[in-house]
């Protein structure tokens, strides 16, 4: 009888199959909900059986919700500008800090190689950019990855002694980040640009800009980031591609003190110029506000959160809170996107820099549903398109963070804090907004887009955590 009755009912059919069995039945008429299923762990079954054992675990769950608190009081304050030589302890002369884990000269892409000549020649080490890449290939050079100095650095993520770095100190917890000032759009350092433009504007980066802000920032007390994080992404910012809103907000806070602190009319003409002309200004601030936020919750044992995650456009790199300062690496991906004039994929370098780490704390890509511009601008597709780029992150966090919701979503709170058994249990990759990079020295950029951090990165980080907690 049941048999009978099932035979005779409408079919109502659930596919979690190929995509194809779906549209099939749809052709035929047939109502069909078509699940965007595959088996945990990617079908290995020595992954999914050591994610059996760590799932629900009362050590790590505990853990994690340690991590969440962390990340959630965090009091990000935006304090000082002063040379990188001043404020990174152990930063030393012929020494070069870049963009994401560690890597030698000979493993470097094009647009790293480029910036770090230009670096050279920056810092007098070297008379010109043929004499800095001997220099640079003969060992003289020490590099060094931002995050082990407590920095980060967007794209190439160039940082010498003499290069100003903004100060944001995490109150709640004392730590302090640090990131170098955004440059402008066009041929720039951390696109690996290198002549003698890019060089002139670094100086004035160090030489004007960097005083008067720091002065300001003196003045002023500090500039509380959350709140005004909080008022770009209600006014369609995302923190990664789209820093419009915020990079406004932050004149419209500093000028009054920029005013009493710069005296010279011209110089502060310029610096109000400068700011006013760079949509992505905001950028290199959000980057040291994540980085802050994200490190006291480095070194937590049996956590399973990630801490930061970087690229160097040859290896992607990420941390996980109970292993400390280890790094987890994969060959990076190449960005899909969108490309200037003139331009195409086949110049494109694969993904590069420290800028994931506003992904790390929430922003970027997950906070893609903030910000339905940045969907088109980076080729992610239609608004309705960001919406799910943000809700796939959900499924591979912990929580959210009430301090900074999206609209679209119902004012629902931003993703945060990424665990590395949902992301290898599920197989959804963290979505990253990202900038795309000519390969060849000295070119710039010449696209945006959206990357994919590869799995493997996580898949090695969940055997780590749990070796550490006598479970692998």
């Amino acid at each position: 009888m049941i048999a009978n009755s099932l035979l005779s009912a409408p079919l109502k059919v659930v596919n979690m199959g190929l995509e194809s069995f779906a549209r099939d039945l749809a052709a035929a008429g047939v109502p069909v909900i078509d699940m965007d299923w595959q088996p945990p762990a990617r079908g290995d079954a020595g992954r999914a059986a050591l994610l059996a054992r760590l799932d629900r675990l009362p050590r790590i769950e505990a853990a994690n919700a340690a991590a969440l608190e962390r990340f959630l009081k965090a009091d990000p304050v935006l304090v000082d500008v002063r040379p990188a030589g001043e404020v990174l302890p152990g930063l030393g002369d012929r020494m070069i800090l870049h963009a994401g884990p560690p890597i030698e000269w000979a493993q470097m892409c094009g647009p790293l190689r480029g910036a770090i000549q230009g670096a050279i020649v920056l810092e007098g080490w070297a008379a010109d950019l043929e004499a800095a890449e001997k220099l640079a290939a003969s060992g003289a050079i020490r590099f060094e990855p931002n995050h082990h100095f407590g920095a980060v650095g967007p794209m190439t993520g160039m940082i010498t002694r003499s290069m100003p770095v903004m100060v944001v100190e995490n109150r709640a917890f004392g730590n302090r980040a640090h990131c170098t000032l955004n440059e402008g759009l066009g041929k720039v350092m951390r696109f690996g640009g290198n002549d003698a433009e890019v060089l002139t504007r670094l100086r004035w980066l160090a030489s004007d800009l960097a005083p008067a802000l720091g002065a300001a920032l003196k003045l002023s007390g500090g500039l509380p980031l959350k709140g005004l994080v909080a008022r770009g992404l209600a006014m369609g910012d995302e923190m990664h591609q789209r820093n419009v809103a915020c990079s406004s907000l932050f004149v419209r806070t500093m000028a009054p003190w920029l005013a009493r602190a710069v005296a010279d009319p011209a110089k502060l003409s310029g610096v109000f110029e400068f700011i006013g002309a760079n949509d992505q200004f905001f950028l290199n601030v959000a980057m040291a506000m994540g980085k802050s936020i994200a490190d006291p919750a480095r070194g937590l044992a049996d956590s399973t959160i990630v801490t930061a995650m970087c690229r160097n456009g040859t290896d992607f790199g990420i941390r996980v809170a109970a292993t400390g300062d280890r790094w987890f690496v994969a060959p990076v991906e190449q960005p899909t996107g969108l490309y200037f004039p003139g331009y195409t994929a086949a110049d494109a370098n694969p993904d590069i820099g420290d800028s994931t780490i506003v992904e790390t704390v929430g922003l970027g890509g997950f906070a893609m549903a903030a910000s339905p511009a940045v969907a088109g601008f980076v080729g992610a597709g239609t608004a309705a398109d960001a919406l799910d780029y943000t809700r796939a992150m959900y499924d591979i966090t912990v929580g959210r963070n009430p301090d900074w919701t999206i609209p679209g979503l119902d004012f629902a709170g931003v993703p945060v804090c990424i665990d590395v058994r949902k992301v290898v249990e599920t197989g959804i990759a963290p979505t990253i907004n990202t900038g795309i990079a000519h390969r060849k020295p000295g070119i710039g950029q010449v696209g945006a887009g959206t990357v994919r951090a590869p799995l493997r990165c996580f898949e090695d980080a969940l055997v780590a955590v749990a070796a550490t907690m006598g479970l692998a």
